[in-house]
């Protein structure tokens, strides 16, 4: 697992962040740091004392369920290569986000969106492609 740094907290998320919105994260020490350098309300939960809720209003379950969902799902993958991590995460956020819908038309939905983008390959320039081991 990385070390994540204030500096990778701002540059994930600090162009979505204002003073007017509330951190609320798990207990790594550099949300802190930031938080505070830029003046944001900030709750910090900690497992390891059983708090999952402050203010019976600020909790990460949110997130912690959708890793897991995620998580159990790219599992049955076997393991991903990471060039294509992205497109693992954004069918697997289709998925998810559609699955109260029924069969009929989440199929209906999943093949006109995967329409939606250009095929620069051909049958030929993959066909005649050099395969490299």
């Amino acid at each position: 697992m990385v070390r994540i740094l204030k500096t990778k907290v701002h540059t994930l998320v600090g162009s979505k962040l204002s003073n007017e919105n509330v951190l609320v994260t798990d207990a790594w020490r550099a949300y802190k740091t930031y938080a505070k350098e830029k003046g944001l309300e900030h709750y910090r939960i900690k497992s390891n004392d059983g708090k999952y809720v402050i203010k019976g209003l600020y909790h990460i379950q949110n997130v912690n369920g959708l890793h897991s969902r995620m998580k159990q799902w790219i599992d049955r993958f076997k393991g991903v290569a990471t060039k294509y991590l992205n497109n693992y995460l954004a069918w697997f956020l289709f998925i998810d986000s559609r699955s109260n819908e029924s069969t009929k038309q989440y199929i209906k939905e999943l093949l006109l969106t995967s329409f939606v983008f250009e095929m620069t390959d051909t049958y030929d320039s993959l066909r005649l492609s050099k395969f490299n081991v």
